[in-house]
């Protein structure tokens, strides 16, 4: 499962387990972090998840920045609550990435906002199993 956290909302998506097919799932709308683990929890329980990607908001120069440390916060604050397996993926330009991909379905432009965190973790999530599958090491 991956996750496009953003300061107010949190994209979801998932694989199925044989990791050939990815899907949003869902945006969260944050709250408290008690509550937004517990939907992630929920989420990543009912899908039989083995692990946990991230995405890591990147500067375009590669650095990291105040989005980052918070998408490391995340992943330091879930850990407190349940040891599983997370990995980083850098997510530069998912957003755009999702974006493209709506148009190309023919979603229209006002419904984006409500969709496009999930389709961010969507393309995060499809780059992480690309980079698993090559065999080159996590970001």
């Amino acid at each position: 499962m991956a996750l496009d956290p953003g300061t107010r909302t949190i994209g979801v998506a998932a694989c199925n387990s044989d990791r050939s097919l990815v899907s949003a799932v869902e945006t969260i709308e944050r709250t408290k972090f008690s509550e937004d683990a517990a939907r992630i929890f929920k989420l990543y329980d009912e899908r039989a998840c083995k692990g946990l990607v991230i995405g890591l908001p990147l500067h375009m120069d590669g650095g990291d920045g105040r989005r980052a440390q918070s998408a490391r916060s995340l992943a330091t604050n879930l850990l407190r609550l349940r040891d599983l397996p997370i990995a980083y993926q850098d997510e530069r330009l998912s957003t755009f990435e999702a974006g493209e991909t709506l148009s190309e379905a023919g979603i229209p432009i006002h419904r984006h906002k409500e969709m496009i965190d999930a389709e961010a973790a969507a393309v995060i999530l499809e780059d992480a199993l690309l980079r698993i599958a090559e065999g080159v090491p996590e970001a």
